[in-house]
């Protein structure tokens, strides 16, 4: 008979001895970053973003000390260990190359997607590989407390064998304004949530079928906009994850808002579901009933952490943690390549109206080019 884990909702902070610079000074590192490493007691060195002002102000909030003119220039900073680098994905593997070459940067973190390509992913992960430095990825979703909770009860077989599962999000995200000039949206800035996600629960997927709209609110011209995705895992669990941009009418009427981001895994022994704290602004929950752990009983545990920010203390921390034990890091760019290839094989079912193997492509190789 399984019985429940005890459950961590939170990962332990191991490792907080290094020195990070951080590159970017947005929302996501103002109010993300930032705020969970203060949290954890991680050390900032210093900051810089595409306009001194705003790093400043950013740094006086925070308490950073230095206020670098450029991200050149942070990155040359011998005091600077972890570059921190939350910057628009086709500016992101300029500044990577240039942290992999200087001899003071010891690892790296940047935001998803890596890169606008697959092939790009793909040297990126050998550069990094040959430098012989530390790349992850900020596939925070992964440390959201409800999604690390769950883990644990698939892993103890608390559900029993997993048949079906589903990330249904209806949410409006707020686009940043650099996405317009892209022909790529929503799988690969919203659908790499939950398709990483899903990887990160079950494994990975054989196979992706995916289908997409535009979404009617979106101003810019875009190829993806509603996403519906499935998808089929060796252990023969399907799942379905679901991306609407849309999520209903706005306006200056009085619509009553109901975004939400909800899942839901079935297993042979029992059933979990629960609802993501963004975009509300609170804690994730889960609630879960299995026939041999609770004898049916719906039990609800509670936490008191959220997704955004402290889901991002977990990620920095894996990072150092790996510095510190020479292992490789848990959200490694070699693992999230697979990720890339999981949105690139969704854009292709898009394109092509078919499913698509995952075997079509071939991550080995140094062009990742597609199986014949």
């Amino acid at each position: 008979m399984a019985a429940a884990p005890a459950l961590k909702p939170d990962p332990d902070i191991r490792e907080r001895s290094y020195r990070i610079g951080c590159i970017g000074a947005g929302m996501i590192m103002a109010e993300c970053h930032l705020a969970a490493y203060a949290h954890a007691g991680f050390q900032v060195a210093a900051i810089a973003s595409r306009t001194r002002d705003h790093a400043e102000a950013v740094a006086k909030r925070w308490s950073i000390p230095r206020v670098h003119d450029t991200p050149e220039a942070l990155i040359d900073d011998p005091d600077v260990e972890i570059i921190d680098l939350a910057f628009p994905p086709d500016q992101q593997p300029e500044l990577i190359r240039k942290a992999l070459s200087a001899p003071h940067v010891k690892a790296v973190l940047v935001q998803k997607p890596l890169a606008l390509s697959l092939d790009e992913a793909i040297a990126l992960r050998d550069e990094a590989i040959h430098a012989g430095k530390p790349v992850s990825i900020n596939q925070n979703m992964r440390y959201d407390q409800s999604m690390r909770v769950l883990k644990q009860l698939i892993d103890a077989g608390v559900l029993g064998d997993i048949v079906f599962a589903e990330i249904d999000m209806h949410a409006i995200p707020h686009w940043q304004g650099f996405l317009a000039e892209y022909d790529r949206l929503t799988l690969s800035n919203m659908s790499v949530h939950h398709l990483d996600a899903l990887r990160f629960l079950f494994g990975d997927p054989l196979e992706i079928t995916s289908l997409t709209r535009k979404d009617p609110r979106t101003t810019f011209d875009h190829s993806d906009g509603i996403v519906v995705s499935t998808l089929k895992f060796p252990s023969d669990v399907m799942a379905v994850s679901v991306e609407d941009v849309w999520s209903g009418p706005r306006g200056d009427d009085d619509y009553q808002d109901d975004q939400h981001i909800a899942w839901r895994v079935d297993g042979t022994d029992g059933v979990a579901k629960g609802k993501i704290g963004w975009p509300t602004g609170v804690a994730s929950t889960l609630t879960y009933a299995s026939r041999t752990a609770t004898k049916g009983k719906w039990e609800t545990p509670h936490w008191e952490t959220m997704w955004f920010p402290h889901a991002f203390a977990g990620v920095m921390e894996q990072l150092q943690y790996a510095l510190s034990t020479g292992e490789p890091p848990v959200l490694s760019i070699a693992d999230n390549v697979k990720t890339m290839a999981l949105v690139e094989a969704a854009y292709r079912s898009i394109d092509e109206k078919r499913t698509v193997a995952l075997s079509e492509f071939d991550l080995r190789g140094p062009s990742g080019a597609s199986r014949p």
